[in-house]
């Protein structure tokens, strides 16, 4: 069973080195991190109200009554192909795997054939995993997907043992060739943040990496942006905006 919050597209990649590309995304509930340091503030079905990352409703199972089940990857691949049917005789549009944490599904095989049928069928397929999970590379199309690894920092107010994986992070960057880090920032910590992305740096192979500033709305960008950027020239990082978000906010479905 494949728990999907929501299918939606043709939009753009709001975020990272695929920014602006036309792409679908199909985005998996449920996840491994709450991220209550990321002060999302938000109201579960049940009006109890919670602090957690802006993906809170594919991430809170107090959702889970809004999520759909699918039993087969075909029913997704359908519900994409009514969404693309406009643009698919011209390109071939990008799939956007996301949640919550998509890693969750990984071992499913349901999981596993959504995937090889868009890298077969000649799509870009991009995984947005916190890459805190295991996982083994077992078949050449794996090795097809961009991993874009947000791994967690203090500001999460996650643990240091469960939200950096090494051993994962290893095996993406040595079996794939286009992954990449991303690590959300604000400006208050940009001190503790830089010895850690020093220190994650420091036992992983070389990657391009890319600094994002916390927030959920184009206003909270802009609070954090120009420090983020300051850092990201002062130490050689890639920038990266929300795009999606100086847009649309945090409006779901665009």
């Amino acid at each position: 069973m494949l728990e999907i919050n929501e299918i939606f597209g043709p939009t753009i990649q709001g975020e990272g080195k695929l920014v602006g590309t036309p792409s679908v995304f199909i985005r998996f509930g449920k996840c491994n991190f709450n991220c209550v340091g990321f002060n999302v503030e938000y109201e579960t079905p049940s009006g109890v109200k919670k602090c957690g990352c802006d993906s809170f409703y594919a991430v809170d199972k107090e959702f889970k009554n809004s999520w759909t089940n699918y039993k087969s990857y075909e029913e997704i691949v359908k519900e994409v192909d009514d969404l693309t049917k406009q643009s698919s005789s011209v390109y071939k549009m990008d799939i956007v795997i996301t949640g919550g944490e998509p890693l969750l599904y990984w071992n499913k095989e349901e999981f596993q054939k959504l995937l090889k049928h868009y890298i077969k069928a000649g799509h870009q397929v991009t995984i947005e995993t916190n890459a805190s999970l295991n996982l083994n590379f077992e078949e050449e199309y794996q090795k097809e997907i961009i991993f874009s690894m947000s791994v967690k920092l203090s500001n999460s107010l996650e643990s240091l043992k469960k939200r950096v994986n090494y051993e994962t992070l290893n095996k993406i960057l040595t079996n794939t060739s286009n992954s990449y880090l991303k690590f959300v920032i604000n400006k208050d910590l940009l001190h503790e943040v830089k010895k850690e992305i020093e220190e994650i740096l420091s036992n992983i192979p070389k990657v391009e990496v890319y600094l994002m500033p916390l927030g959920d709305t184009a206003q909270s960008i802009n609070e954090n942006c120009e420090d983020v950027i300051q850092m990201a020239i002062d130490y050689g990082y890639k920038y990266c905006d929300r795009l999606h978000i100086r847009v649309w906010d945090n409006k779901r479905g665009v």
